[in-house]
């Protein structure tokens, strides 16, 4: 069994060091108000008994409520104010400098929480360490000076969760789409180094990463990109291309048009399939100044492109985008494995969704890369036409800002629909798990919960929204200078791209499933029980509706992809409300909308169920479905990506894609319970227990994690069930 100390660090049980705690104290009363030694020993073996029921590793401050709860049931009140007493004094030194030893635990590689926040990012590495050390100072001023004292203390008890409180203290923003077309068309500056239209597709590729890495410095959420915008360049080098086999054919006096156009069009697959290539391998093995590889997502969607050609050129770089994907890239053994990034979604519309159509190649090989390496994920044009209406009365579609963050309808000043170059200011998460086992089950007291958490969240939100006024273009120039985001001239303030719709801010929320169990009984899957789940959706919906009125900024519902915050949460509930069979009783609470992982439910079901829920999310959501190796079933891939196109706008599929470096198993590496009760990684084949000597790539919340992850997220993968 393991216990979670101050610092993060994880470290072994030790009962001992509770009967050293309560026998100092009890010393140091009068001897009519101590307690026997044989006390003290039931005491601390009650104490272990409770921690070794909760199925998770606990923390000192838990066990210490648990002393002093049962000194108080004991009626030894003098000896638990004593005990108390000197639990505090010791909390007012801690608290005189606990950013030290945070920062100290980091550098050693010992904090557990911190190790396994951010299942893409390695906290071994030098430049991890030192975003996290930023980021444990950045916390310590926002915690101190920045935030009002109940919107921390509301974060801490889990009631809400302030993302990104780490990059805070800095003018950084969340999430956007980068405007790569204006940047490749119209030159830009990265560097202090003039970049000017690219003469080649190959060159275009080179620039465009080189615009994601700088990008992703200077913000802390995802980024997409769009194939569309490096389309034009495919025929800029075609036309280079033939002109200089036309002169090489003439120097040996062939003037034939069919030989040259033959030849052109090969060295023309060739260019861009290099360039692909830069793109694939230079966005993995990138580490951005946060310490990770660039959180990028690259969108496919034929119908952006201008005219037949382009959407034709479009086509071969789709295609050579999966096909290199499918094949994956190679880990340190030189075996081909899944990478994470980048993210790819893949556009079902009606060129591509039936075998009739000309493109339906695409989505036959769109399918045999998801079902080998867990991407693309796909947008429904259908759907996202219907949801996504401007206030023209006009339906787009467009991609997310990295995995799910989607941007509400924009139309600009001159009448015309804008989304590349904009971007979300940052989120704020109301745990409704919280509300409603705050209400006790009352009906009434939750609504009027609800509400006050509910402001609580526009104030956090209002925080974020202030901390970025004000920021001068300088900041981030490749953002808002260069064309990323903006063509803002220097020293001029972005508040301009702060209201009005132009950027969004999220109302994030998460729990549903465990909330609408909690007051009904019931799971929101059934007709009893739904009509509840999407009135607390509508709910927040009419209060992003009230606070955009109010304040003219896009307030938006946002189905958050919990990650390590999702143990957080759990911990908290079970802390302050117990264990509650189907509530709180697991180390996880159930994604933004989502159907338990644990709920015996088909695919198509699902997504038809969710799809209600989605459409309730503006900000952003995506449902998936589990399935099995679906290698040698590529039919089965293909009808559900047809039920996603006609039902529901943002789905994926989940599979499984590991391997194990010590005796080369190719599979699905399992997790199982070691002696201490901890859930662990072990292969089938050699029950190698060692992370760094096996790849794991799984779906963490909408990206694909391959660094592991907390406890808490570990037990909800283990409970995932399959849907098809």
């Amino acid at each position: 069994m393991k216990i979670i100390k101050r610092s993060g660090q994880e470290a072994v049980f030790d009962e001992e060091k509770i009967i050293n705690a309560v026998r100092k104290a009890n010393k140091e009363v009068n001897e009519i108000s101590r307690i026997s030694e044989e006390d003290i020993k039931a005491l601390a073996d009650s104490v272990t008994e409770e921690c070794a029921h909760m199925g998770r590793s606990v923390n000192v401050e838990e066990i210490q409520d648990m002393v002093e709860d049962r000194l108080m049931d004991k009626k030894a009140f003098v000896l638990a104010r004593k005990y108390i007493t000197y639990r505090y004094s010791r909390a007012l030194v801690r608290k005189a400098n606990t950013t030290d030893a945070q920062i100290l635990t980091l550098i050693e590689c010992n904090n557990e929480e911190v190790k396994q926040e951010n299942s893409n990012k390695n906290p071994t590495v030098n430049s991890v360490q030192r975003d996290y050390m930023a980021g444990e100072v950045s916390k310590d001023l926002t915690r101190r000076l920045l935030l009002p004292d109940d919107i921390v203390a509301a974060h801490d008890q889990g009631i809400i969760h302030f993302h990104d409180a780490d990059y805070f203290a800095q003018h950084m923003h969340n999430c956007d789409l980068v405007n790569l077309e204006d940047m490749l068309q119209n030159g830009t500056v990265i560097s202090g180094t003039l970049i000017e239209r690219p003469h080649s597709f190959s060159t275009a590729c080179n620039i465009a990463t080189q615009i994601i890495a700088q990008v992703a410095s200077n913000q802390y959420g995802g980024q997409s990109i769009s194939l569309t915008h490096l389309a034009p360049f495919v025929e800029v080098s075609r036309q280079k291309i033939r002109r200089e086999v036309a002169e090489e054919l003439a120097g040996v006096g062939v003037s034939d048009e069919a030989q040259i156009a033959k030849i052109a069009e090969k060295r023309l697959r060739d260019e861009i399939k290099r360039g692909i290539q830069t793109i694939q391998y230079q966005v993995v093995t990138l580490l951005t100044t946060n310490g990770q590889a660039p959180f990028v997502t690259v969108f496919m969607y034929l119908n952006e492109a201008r005219n037949e050609r382009e959407k034709a050129d479009l086509a071969l770089i789709i295609e050579e985008t999966l096909r290199q994907r499918m094949q994956g890239v190679k880990n340190e053994s030189g075996v081909w494995i899944t990478p994470a990034f980048p993210k790819l979604i893949y556009v079902l519309e009606p060129d591509n969704i039936s075998e009739d159509q000309p493109y339906w190649y695409l989505t036959k090989l769109s399918a045999e890369c998801t079902a080998k390496r867990m991407v693309p994920d796909y947008i429904s044009e259908k759907k996202m036409l219907e949801y996504k209406i401007d206030k023209n009365g006009e339906g787009h579609c467009y991609t997310c800002m990295g995995c799910r963050s989607f941007l509400t309808p924009y139309v600009d000043e001159n009448g015309k629909p804008k989304y590349y170059g904009r971007f979300n200011q940052g989120v704020v998460t109301i745990n409704l798990v919280d509300v409603a086992l705050s209400s006790g089950g009352n009906e009434a007291k939750f609504w009027d919960i609800f509400d006050d958490r509910l402001n609580l969240c526009y104030r956090a939100l209002m925080c974020r929204h202030n901390r970025l006024k004000g920021t001068l273009s300088d900041a981030a120039p490749i953002l808002w200078q260069y064309g990323a985001l903006a063509r803002l001239k220097k020293g001029e303030k972005i508040d301009k791209l702060l209201y009005g719709g132009y950027s969004t801010i999220s109302l994030g929320y998460a729990g549903l499933y465990e909330c609408v169990k909690y007051m009904t009984g019931k799971s929101h899957t059934d007709k009893e029980a739904k009509p509840f789940a999407l009135a607390v959706m509508q709910h927040m919906n009419d209060k992003c509706k009230e606070w955009k009125a109010k304040e003219n900024i896009d307030f938006s519902l946002y189905g958050t992809p919990l990650e390590s915050t999702t143990y957080k949460f759990a911990k908290c509930l079970q802390q302050r409300f117990g264990i509650i069979p189907g509530v709180t009783d697991k180390n996880y609470i159930t994604n933004s909308y989502h159907v338990h992982v644990s709920e015996q439910i088909d695919a198509f079901t699902k997504l038809k169920f969710e799809s209600e829920f989605q459409q309730l999310s503006p900000g952003g959501a995506i449902s998936y479905v589990e399935v099995p190796n679906m290698q040698n079933n590529i039919p089965a891939v293909l009808a559900v990506m047809k039920f996603i196109y006609d039902n529901i706008m943002y789905a994926e599929l989940n599979t499984k894609s590991d391997y194990c470096q010590v005796c080369g198993y190719d599979g699905e590496i399992r997790i199982v319970t070691d002696d201490s009760g901890k859930l662990v990684w072990e292969c089938p084949n050699c029950h190698n227990r060692d992370q760094s000597k096996m790849n794991v790539a799984r779906r963490t919340c909408g990206y694909i994690g391959t660094q592991f992850w907390n406890q808490g997220r570990t037990q909800e993968i283990k409970d995932r069930v399959l849907h098809l």
